[in-house]
């Protein structure tokens, strides 16, 4: 088999790997124009400093000895297997760079032999590219569950940045989808990276020159829909994740059915994009604006609501936390607003050192007042016009369709010649006093 091939098969084996976003076309060298593409393999990830960057994304080899019912590399499964070398690997990571193809590697691997053969061959690639091809480029490496942790101290002193994929989130779905693997052998690696990176961070107080260990963090990836788990079990999980193993990042991959099993969601069924988003959704608001897991989810309500994203259907169902008023509350209270994300409640608490904000203000802050103008008042008075009430909100909020969905029944409402505040001042009694 030449290298093609194996390429063509392992990266295509590599494309359910959320970690990275998968890209790209196909498209010949023309004369008299710069650039061209292969589809295969390339990949677009972000640097620190927002450029994007494109990544080959490959596997070593799709031959592994786990029997995951939900991988289509499994063990048991049917399929065309093709390993690389690690000469091969190296030297077709340096033909893609030199031709402009991509600036960096993420590669992962399934399992052959053993966890610490796997890593020891995943070892020699980043080795050859670092010493022997001076390679400089981004490089980010999956872990292996179960592997030595000496061995995973040694690729994270070559890589820029490791993965450790839990994929399941709990317990008994990793006995019976993933019996192979257990909570240990995939936290153990997860731990060592994290200790690793402490380590490091201290020898580079002390040594400027000391060598770098995962500068650019570590993060997972859970399979969303291929197990009954819930979305609180989820995001019980990542809020975990994030605090005890300091992960940079928590990946959600909506199952894409590829084998048929009992255990797992028929071949005709449909990847779980929409509770993927809000979940991704969900994950921002624990790491950027101050919620935990449990404030967003209960017993009662286990799944995010289709129709409306977490932020907005916390707020409607804590009303009674509402209205804020924008001059006076604090950065944390803003946070929680809808329609108010990190930068604008930055600049409202940086505007309003200079004076008084008002809802025209707001707007040019960023603010998204169609959102955020059943939330606020500005100088303790709402906007002119609107309408506080639930039916009110959430035809606000939804789309059309989502609206025939969510409500389907037309919700009347009393017409009134007065607002809430006079309402509430008493002022439609005086008038009609007099």
């Amino acid at each position: 088999m030449d290298v093609l091939e194996k390429l063509t098969i392992l990266t295509d084996s590599a494309k359910y790997d959320a970690s990275c976003s998968s890209s790209g076309g196909e498209r010949a060298g023309q004369d008299g124009k710069l650039g061209s593409a292969v589809a295969s393999g390339i990949c677009h990830s972000f640097a620190a400093d927002g450029r994007c960057i494109s990544l080959l994304k490959v596997l070593m080899t799709n031959s592994c000895i786990f029997d995951c019912k939900y991988c289509v590399n499994r063990r048991s499964n049917d399929t065309r297997r093709a390993m690389f070398t690690p000469e091969e690997l190296a030297q077709l990571t340096m033909n893609f760079y030199r031709r402009n193809y991509i600036e960096g590697l993420f590669l992962s691997s399934g399992i052959v032999k053993s966890p610490d053969y796997t890593t020891e061959r995943l070892i020699r690639v980043l080795e050859l590219l670092r010493n022997q091809y001076g390679f400089s480029g981004s490089i980010h490496v999956k872990a292996i569950p179960g592997s030595d942790p000496e061995l995973v101290n040694r690729l994270g002193l070559l890589a820029d940045r490791m993965s450790v994929n839990i994929e399941l989130p709990s317990r008994d779905s990793l006995r019976q989808l993933a019996p192979d693997k257990s909570k240990e052998t995939i936290l153990r690696p997860m731990a060592a990276i994290r200790e690793g990176i402490r380590e490091n961070s201290t020898d580079l107080v002390k040594y400027r020159h000391a060598p770098k260990f995962v500068p650019g963090g570590q993060s997972t990836q859970l399979i969303v829909g291929a197990s009954p788990d819930s979305d609180l079990k989820i995001l019980t999980l990542t809020e975990a994740l994030y605090r005890k193993y300091e992960l940079k990042r928590v990946y959600y991959s909506a199952y894409t059915p590829v084998v048929e099993h009992s255990l797992l969601p028929a071949l005709d069924s449909k990847p779980p994009l929409l509770r993927e988003h809000r979940l991704y959704q969900a994950d921002w608001l624990l790491r950027f604006y101050g919620f935990e897991a449990h404030e967003l989810l209960d017993e009662r309500t286990p799944n995010f609501n289709p129709f409306m994203d977490p932020k907005c259907h916390w707020a409607v169902n804590h009303i009674d936390r509402f209205p804020v008023e924008i001059n006076q509350a604090p950065y944390e209270s803003l946070l929680r607003v809808p329609g108010i994300d990190v930068r604008s409640a930055k600049r409202i608490v940086t505007a309003r050192r200079a004076g008084s904000l008002d809802f025209a203000g707001l707007k040019k802050l960023g603010v998204v007042l169609k959102r955020a103008q059943y939330f606020i008042t500005c100088s303790g008075r709402r906007l002119e016009g609107v309408k506080v009430n639930e039916s009110t909100i959430l035809r606000s909020l939804l789309s059309k369709k989502e609206i025939s969905l969510y409500l389907p029944k037309p919700q009347v409402e009393q017409l009134t010649l007065f607002s809430d505040e006079e309402l509430a001042a008493g002022k439609g009694a005086e008038v009609i006093a007099t």
